[in-house]
């Protein structure tokens, strides 16, 4: 009997000395400790990612179904298809999947088959971000119930919080909040995790995500991503350099990621293009460049999300379709993959051109008419003289000459000078590296020049609108004040 008694005791304790280490979470059998595969800081490029999202386009109080599912499906119909469609996105150099979440599908019966499509794209290598959306009935960009909310989050936890590749995004466009109430929100949210590691948590900025600025310069947050979005409507913007000028403007890209940005790929536009004045493809070009040169994660709107004509792919139940393949090669661009062909400007040889500025739209012009070699290049009212006017001859690789055709002269950097602020002049043609333009077609009649010696651009000094204002050239910086627009008188 005592020897009885010493096993029921043994068992008892083991099974209490188990339970103890389940409430501490960390060795949980549903939170094992998963290594994140992607441990760099310095950057977020490495967030190449699509959203996957319900045909509802994720507003749901209900169950959220992602595309190419069916509620119908069991977990080896979620299984299979979720294989096929994360192997499709990761041969198209996806590593990243951003999924919605929302109370209804964690806390229901649901979730037992939708976090099987989690623990699959995170056995894969992906990295998964999931979002919280507010339901449809709502949409006023506040969360929708609080006990629900915070049950859902404590669960996902409990679920992922050891596992290193899920993120974590705690309101997707938080736009019903100002900003101080938003990030009292997400204060409270970062006090009830408070051992999640910061480089997991995604914050969206206030607005639409819009302000990521305002949440990035809180302190309480620092280490913590942020999550960006912008779309066409947003702004009523023209070239591709107003398009790169929402990227340009975050102060924080090291932590931002753009989570949400798209146009429509069902129309068989080639967004490799000369642009033209299509705004959708000066869009997709000048956000997916400073996306790439600002080393900027970027999460395609969306990847795939049945009957959406921004969707990047389509799937069959067997087969992933790619809608665009020009736009596949944008968002690839952006991830830092490939590269696209410079979209250079063409002129035709002989001919007399007039440039205005963009942002004063006055003409390029040698001041007083000089036909002398250090005459000061300057910008004045369009008035169809012939020192404003300018022959444009190609010297190739992308490179031309601009050549006035009152005094013959070309236009200079002065004394090849390297510094910002530098004068522009004009001064007999010996082919120096300083007096040879780059000049890229950027949309609506507009273009940008850049000097081959100093890789800096043509500028109107100071943004200024008034007459003899001198033209110098500057660090590039997207500004209508270094956007031309050329055109024969």
């Amino acid at each position: 009997m005592a020897k009885k008694l010493f096993l029921i005791s043994a068992v008892l304790l083991f099974i209490i000395s188990c339970s103890k280490k389940t409430d501490k979470g960390s060795t949980a059998p549903d939170n094992p400790i998963v290594p994140a595969a992607d441990t760099v800081t310095t950057s977020t490029i490495n967030f190449k990612g699509v959203n996957w999202a319900d045909t509802r386009d994720n507003f749901a109080d209900d169950w959220l179904i992602l595309s190419g599912l069916s509620v119908s499906d069991n977990e080896t119909a979620i299984n299979e298809k979720t294989d096929k469609i994360l192997t499709a996105f990761q041969a198209k150099g996806v590593n990243t999947v951003r999924l919605p979440v929302n109370p209804s599908t964690v806390l229901q019966d649901w979730w037992t088959r939708y976090s099987l499509i989690i623990k699959k794209a995170s056995l894969k290598g992906m990295k998964v971000i999931l979002a919280y959306w507010e339901g449809a009935s709502s949409r006023d960009g506040i969360v929708d119930n609080s006990t629900a909310f915070w049950s859902m989050w404590d669960k996902l936890m409990t679920n992922f919080s050891n596992n290193g590749n899920i993120y974590f995004e705690v309101f997707n466009e938080p736009h019903g909040y100002n900003l101080n109430d938003l990030t009292s929100l997400y204060a409270e949210w970062l006090t009830r995790f408070p051992s999640l590691p910061r480089r997991r948590i995604i914050l969206d900025g206030a607005g639409y995500a819009t302000d990521v600025n305002g949440v990035g310069a809180d302190n309480r947050f620092n280490g913590c991503l942020l999550s960006f979005h912008f779309y066409t409507w947003f702004d009523n913007k023209q070239t591709i350099s107003d398009w790169e000028l929402p990227v340009k403007s975050l102060n924080y890209p090291a932590r931002t990621i753009t989570t949400e940005y798209g146009v429509p790929m069902t129309n068989g536009k080639n967004y490799l293009g000369y642009p033209g004045s299509d705004q959708e493809v000066t869009y997709l070009q000048g956000m997916t460049n400073q996306l790439h040169d600002r080393s900027i994660g970027s999460i395609y709107w969306p990847g795939l999300r049945t009957g959406d004509s921004y969707s990047m792919f389509s799937f069959d139940g067997n087969n992933l379709v790619t809608n665009n393949p020009s736009g596949l090669t944008r968002l690839q661009y952006a991830w830092g993959a490939g590269t696209v062909d410079p979209l250079y400007a063409t002129f035709v040889p002989g001919t007399f051109y007039k440039i205005l500025n963009r942002n004063s739209n006055k003409a390029l012009d040698v001041n007083g008419g000089s036909t002398s070699n250090g005459g000061n290049i300057i910008q004045w009212d369009y008035s169809g003289g012939a020192n404003q006017q300018w022959g444009i001859t190609s010297t190739g690789d992308g490179y031309f000459s601009v050549v006035n055709k009152n005094s013959n002269k070309s236009l200079d950097v002065n004394g090849a000078s390297v510094a910002a602020g530098t004068n522009i002049i004009q001064w007999d043609y010996s082919g120096g590296a300083n007096q040879q333009w780059r000049i890229y077609d950027i949309g609506f009649g507009c273009y940008k020049l850049y000097n081959k010696n100093s890789m800096q651009a043509l500028d109107v000094n100071g943004g200024s609108l008034n007459n003899g204002t001198q033209v110098i050239q500057w660090y590039w910086n997207a500004g209508s004040n270094q956007q031309w627009k050329i055109s024969v008188p």
